[in-house]
């Protein structure tokens, strides 16, 4: 499978976890079994493309019969190193972190948000999911927890220090503030600004 990843174009892997996404949420809808022509309207994109982009990993489907959406679950799965019971925290519960929490649906691509650190939990309110004080990291954080969302702008450093030793090497950070983590630990910067400076730009030179 490694070999057959590496021959894989970037567009089509792209792809994959569109699929993979719309591949859950029918088995969630109870469908078992999905024509490329059917997965198409789903996804919007053409079913020549998709089963073209199904053959780098082999022969998923038969004629006539289609895909089972369970196999192929399975199979994108492994592909892209998906687990759909990724344990997710989220720290900080601002405007941010709440719409994120009230959003929270990642659970058709890799897990979901099972709950969330603040300095003030108190002062959050209702919420979707358990909210404990920054201070109760060591304690609350869920067994075998990988991944956290960063939506803080006080004691980053401190904190990402305290989510490192406490397993985490995954992080997805929305906040301004510069930090440093182990060279075992990844970190995905999402910074909005940037992005929409990037647009204006591409917009201004049409």
């Amino acid at each position: 499978m490694e070999e057959k990843t590496k021959s894989v174009p970037k567009a089509t892997l792209h792809r994959y976890p569109v699929y993979l996404k719309a591949l859950r949420k029918l088995k969630a809808e109870g469908v078992n079994r999905i024509m490329s022509r059917e997965l198409a309207e789903y996804v919007s994109i053409e079913s020549t493309t998709i089963r073209r982009d199904f053959s780098f990993l082999g022969n998923l489907g038969k004629q006539g019969y289609g895909y089972n959406v369970d196999d192929l679950i399975r199979i994108f799965s492994e592909q892209l190193g998906m687990n759909f019971d990724e344990k997710i925290i989220l720290v900080g519960c601002g405007h941010l972190g709440k719409a994120l929490l009230n959003y929270n649906h990642w659970n058709h691509v890799v897990g979901e948000i099972v709950c969330a650190f603040d300095l003030n939990p108190e002062d959050v309110g209702q919420a979707a999911v358990p909210v404990y004080g920054l201070n109760e990291i060591s304690e609350k954080i869920p067994e075998g927890c990988r991944i956290a969302i960063l939506c803080i702008t006080k004691e980053v450093q401190e904190t990402v220090d305290l989510l490192v030793a406490n397993g985490i090497t995954g992080m997805v950070s929305f906040s301004s503030e510069h930090f440093t983590v182990p060279a075992n630990v990844s970190v995905k910067t999402v910074d909005v600004v940037s992005s929409i400076q990037e647009l204006v730009f591409e917009t201004n030179s049409k």
